[in-house]
């Protein structure tokens, strides 16, 4: 049923729908009216969990964590310094190998504060052993939150999925929303049996120390996890299509008239809706150009991306993050997927847009586009305004 709903809500109302048993979160702006909403439904009794308040998120993410070691179906959400002071447990619950879901509505990173979006937190963490898909709409955003408790929960899988959405630009906007009925998302996610957890009936020990003769055979072991996520991922979303009705390809990547572009903008998140806006405007010009949205940032399909971009002459990596010192996050991964290859992209140029909140127009899109007929650009900052950069460094 379509209902026009606040980004915030029409997650909620996802999530409840995937019947958490245990749900803790501590409020960050902009993450606060999911788990506001969440509460207010279990107070109401129209979700049968239990929520559980606390200090800060780092108990929270410490009290999912207990919940899914004991066999429970648990949810959280946070937001930039939040999901930093969560980062220690994240990587034990990655480590453990237990099936969360959380929610992170992209936001920027302190210092100087801002409350505004970029997807500098999330990135940031990309190494912590989450699956990480990133929503470009609110449709997107309820759908890969029912996908990813399938993702996760899968006995094959056993890993936690972080759905990522801008924050403001999706979590207050309100869209129409095709929201799922219960009995389909019943048949679509089954209840959660956990593959082991911590019962005194039967007692196993979790969160061992392992010393050099053990440590590096886990890493291996959720590598080669994150290898068969390239196949299982394109299977849930068959399943979802089947389902639900709404087809997200192989939901690794989304091709928007990339088959005969000559120009390719790649990015993630809510600005590719922008970046379809400009591509529909030039089309219409006679210009060939088209956009790759990245959907799973982890694992990283490069086989994917190799393939679509292999033949495009020229290709702009807009990244919403950057990697102080080095390159740019999202670029780095596209350059890598064509390392000892034979065949890339004449160009691949890198830019930098939107941190802290700076808006991406259309105008800054098109500015895209213009600079690729020029020469490869590397860590190219778009919409800079000199003047605040003289009032800070001088002539």
């Amino acid at each position: 049923m379509k209902e026009f709903l606040e980004g915030s809500r029409a997650v909620a109302e996802a999530v409840k729908l995937c019947k958490p048993g245990v749900i803790s979160a501590y409020p960050i702006t902009p993450q606060t009216h999911i788990v506001e909403e969440l509460a207010q439904m279990v107070a109401d009794g129209e979700l049968k969990s239990q929520f559980i308040n606390v200090e800060s998120e780092h108990s929270a993410a410490s009290v999912v964590l207990g919940a899914l070691a004991c066999g429970v179906r648990a949810f959280t959400a946070t937001s930039s310094q939040g999901l930093f002071y969560m980062a220690e447990v994240l990587f034990n619950i990655a480590g453990l190998r237990l099936p969360l879901v959380m929610t992170c509505t992209n936001r920027s990173i302190s210092a100087p504060i801002n409350i505004w979006n970029d997807q500098q937190d999330s990135v940031s963490l990309r190494d912590c052993g989450f699956i990480q898909l990133y929503a470009e709409n609110n449709q997107e955003a309820v759908d890969f939150h029912l996908m990813a408790y399938r993702i996760s929960e899968d006995k094959s899988i056993m890993l936690p999925t972080m759905v990522c959405m801008d924050g403001f630009i999706l979590t207050h906007g309100m869209e129409s929303v095709d929201m799922p009925e219960q009995e389909k998302v019943d048949k679509f996610i089954a209840s959660y049996k956990a593959l082991y957890k911590l019962d005194t009936a039967n007692p196993i020990s979790m969160g061992l120390l392992a010393d050099p003769d053990y440590y590096l055979e886990t890493r291996f072991a959720i590598q080669e996890t994150f290898k068969d996520l390239l196949k299982f991922i394109p299977k849930v979303s068959e399943e979802f299509k089947s389902n639900f009705g709404r087809d997200y390809k192989d939901c690794l990547v989304e091709e928007y008239y990339t088959k005969d572009a000559e120009k390719i903008i790649v990015a993630m998140g809510s600005v590719c809706g922008t970046i379809k806006e400009v591509v529909d405007e030039l089309r219409a010009k006679g210009k060939k150009v088209g956009l790759l949205k990245i959907i799973s940032f982890r694992p990283f399909p490069y086989s994917r991306v190799y393939e679509i971009l292999k033949d495009a002459p020229r290709v702009a990596v807009l990244d919403k993050a950057v990697s102080l010192g080095a390159y740019a996050p999202l670029a780095v991964e596209i350059k890598a997927a064509f390392f000892g290859k034979k065949k890339s992209p004449k160009v691949i140029s890198s830019f930098i847009a939107g941190l802290g909140g700076r808006d991406i127009t259309l105008d800054s899109v098109r500015e895209v586009f213009r600079k690729l007929t020029q020469r490869e650009v590397s860590l190219e900052f778009i919409d800079l305004k000199p003047e605040l950069l003289r009032e800070e460094y001088g002539e």
